[in-house]
């Protein structure tokens, strides 16, 4: 599948997704784990199905391989819908999970001895400095924003700062998990839907641990409003339609991000990956109308600046605008 396409799945995928987990967030924050099993459960489903035939084919990559990649994966998705939980609003959710660009490149040259060029080395550090301003104003309004006592004030913060601490850890984890793929595919060959499959169904015996909170928020979510969704016509409770929403997405995102690991070094996805979420904070500040000041629009500078620096976008557009001023004179 050409890049283009899986560009485009993850964009609109991922971007639909983070609107319906907002809505779910801010009625019940502590809905994540219910989020994630929904999600892992219907890929899950869909892979035994259509990728491994029933169970009838075996994997091109030896399942062990699988275990590691699990391990990770699980963590990384749990700890991160869990984060929402720990004080943490979405704006600095997304922004602060967009820092795995520089963890990427960090691992990259530890653990794979890769060396990039000095603009490269600039263009992250720019996108790296927007999104800390981002995320550092973020924080300042979440403590201003508190209205609470000073003892109540400091146990809010401690919060936050667990969930500070949580996301760090998913951020490294998850840029570990890029760079072992990575190595998997350049030794069996790159088999996304398969990686999909896997990832997503070993995984769930470990949702019984969870099982208590998952049951609780299925409860309230029955207990929610009812929604009659369009077109069909079916009528259920607002928040499984916004669960439902968000599985659907979040398949179409997922789909797009192992499509593209397929195509593309861990650093680039990891790029497209953080320019879809800046994406989808724009769009929740907009939509949401979630605070944003003007140190916000100056991370966004940086973080666009950093972006075409290291796409090389510049050196792309010379030879096509040297092109387009030599037409009118050939004519």
């Amino acid at each position: 599948m050409h890049p283009a396409v899986a560009v485009g799945l993850v964009f609109g995928g991922c971007c639909s997704n983070v609107v319906f987990l907002e809505l779910l967030a801010r009625q019940f924050p502590g809905c994540g784990n219910i989020v994630t099993f929904s999600q892992f459960l219907f890929i899950a489903l869909e892979g035994f199905i259509f990728e491994t035939n029933f169970g009838r084919k075996k994997p091109a990559i030896p399942i062990r391989y699988y275990f590691t990649m699990v391990a990770m994966f699980f963590t990384v998705s749990v700890v991160n819908n869990y984060a929402l939980n720990l004080n943490i609003a979405m704006p600095l959710h997304m922004i602060f999970r967009s820092g795995s660009l520089i963890a990427s490149m960090a691992l990259g040259i530890i653990i794979l001895k890769k060396r990039y060029s000095v603009s490269k080395y600039t263009s992250i550090a720019l996108v790296s400095v927007g999104i800390f301003t981002c995320t550092f104003m973020s924080a300042k309004q979440v403590a201003s924003d508190s209205g609470l006592n000073e003892e109540d004030g400091l146990q809010v913060f401690l919060w936050w700062l667990l969930g500070i601490a949580a996301l760090t850890f998913a951020l490294l984890m998850s840029a570990r998990m890029g760079i072992f793929q990575e190595t998997l595919y350049k030794q069996f060959g790159k088999h996304s839907k398969e990686a999909l499959f896997y990832n997503h169904a070993l995984p769930l015996p470990g949702f019984l641990l969870l099982a208590p909170n998952i049951y609780h928020h299925a409860v309230l979510f029955s207990q929610s409003e009812p929604f009659q969704v369009p077109v069909i016509g079916l009528t259920l409770p607002i928040m499984w339609f916004y669960l439902l929403m968000n599985v659907i997405t979040q398949y179409v995102c997922i789909r797009g991000v192992f499509i593209l690991t397929t195509e593309c070094t861990s650093l680039t996805v990891t790029l497209v990956v953080t320019l879809r979420k800046f994406v989808s904070l724009i769009f929740s500040i907009l939509y949401f109308h979630n605070p944003f000041t003007a140190w916000h629009w100056l991370g966004t500078a940086f973080v666009f600046m950093g972006t075409l620096m290291y796409t090389e976008v510049w050196n792309s557009l010379g030879p096509f605008l040297a092109r387009w001023r030599k037409r009118p004179k050939e004519e």
